[in-house]
């Protein structure tokens, strides 16, 4: 279904840009042992998030930078790290990376460029030390940019009311979240399609 609403989209002249910003969110699962089985999701892991513990699965999502519109998903553990999932969300055609400081990494940035990926991923403040002016500067200006791709998490949570698993394992759950990332697409793009 993804996959039809992206080629259809496309069709329109959106999905076109050569830029993808990728982000992650965390779903929660049942933590409960209450079942028949008397244990909870063996494919779910928690994860801690600040201060804060959670169990479930993580969406992956890169989207596209002009029109917003997700074109890849990947769907993990919640322990997964963002960015070990990075190379799966990038299109070949792809010229610009934006991402929050969960992604920073010399190590991708250095091979980025050899690819001639532009990095624009926001730097991470190390401990005991402060972020220059110039990366402050440079971080709120990607900000601006970055920050879109979180829309596609709000309508899947908020006008969708997707904020907890439904299904036991993780192939279940992928199916329903790209499902739910192609309708996504549609409502944050139906003013623009409507005008076609």
């Amino acid at each position: 279904l993804l996959a039809a609403i992206n080629g259809h989209l496309k069709a329109q002249g959106m999905l076109i840009s050569k830029g993808t910003m990728v982000d992650a969110t965390i779903i929660h699962a049942p933590s409960s042992t209450k079942n028949a089985a008397g244990g909870r999701d063996p494919e779910m892991h928690q994860t801690k998030k600040g201060k804060q513990w959670y169990f479930g699965m993580k969406i992956h999502v890169g989207a596209d930078v002009d029109s917003g519109a997700v074109h890849t998903v990947e769907v993990t553990a919640a322990n997964e790290a963002d960015i070990t999932v990075l190379p799966k969300l990038l299109r070949p055609e792809d010229e610009v990376i934006f991402a929050d400081a969960g992604y920073a990494s010399d190590e991708y940035k250095r091979g980025s460029r050899k690819l001639g990926l532009r990095w624009c991923v926001q730097d991470k403040r190390k401990p005991g030390h402060e972020l220059s002016s110039s990366q402050k500067k440079r971080n709120r200006k990607q900000c601006s940019i970055r920050a879109r791709v979180e829309h596609v998490f709000r309508v899947i949570k908020r006008q969708f009311g997707f904020t907890k698993t439904r299904y036991r394992g993780l192939a279940k759950n992928a199916a329903q979240v790209n499902m739910l990332v192609g309708l996504a697409n549609l409502y944050m793009l139906r003013g623009r399609l409507g005008t076609l």
